[in-house]
């Protein structure tokens, strides 16, 4: 029976630091968005980009979103975040935010990668690689997605 007076233990459990935030559910994710994020830049880039509106928006996405992810990363192992809630509300939103940047960004390759099966200018090669470059984003989408769920449902 606790006294009236003790204070109530805390039940929230406490955000990883160090290295041990790669062994933990959802901060496990950054590393294979980062890895997955970083290939459909490198699949983009290698083709002729031939259509540089959409593609570019592939690459910003891609590009932005791998360099917050190793920086939040880095925040977490380096210990910056002091165990405060509101990087848990930060690390959602920005997690969730950009799941639906990624989604419209996998949607634009998508339509680019039928777009080239057909073009008589585009090599089987391009072809190929803008379907990787499309499977590739629609993982790393994925996993933005269960990083935020699970971030919000912890």
């Amino acid at each position: 029976m606790a006294s009236v007076g003790a204070p109530a233990a805390s039940t929230q459990p406490s955000l990883p630091s160090g290295i041990t935030v790669l062994r933990t559910v959802p901060y496990a994710f950054m590393l294979p968005e980062i890895f997955c994020g970083t290939w459909v830049w490198i699949l983009v880039a290698a083709t002729s980009v031939s259509s540089p509106l959409e593609q570019g928006w592939v690459m910003y996405v891609s590009l932005s979103s791998c360099l917050i992810s190793l920086l939040i990363l880095l925040g977490y192992i380096s210990g910056f975040h002091t165990n405060s809630e509101n990087w848990k509300v930060l690390d959602s939103m920005y997690h969730g935010i950009t799941a639906i940047l990624y989604l419209s960004a996998a949607v634009l390759q998508a339509n680019v990668a039928i777009r080239s099966e057909f073009s008589i200018n585009s090599s089987p090669l391009y072809y190929h690689l803008n379907c990787a470059a499309v499977f590739f984003a629609f993982i790393t989408t994925f996993l933005y997605i269960l990083h935020a769920f699970r971030i919000y449902y912890h």
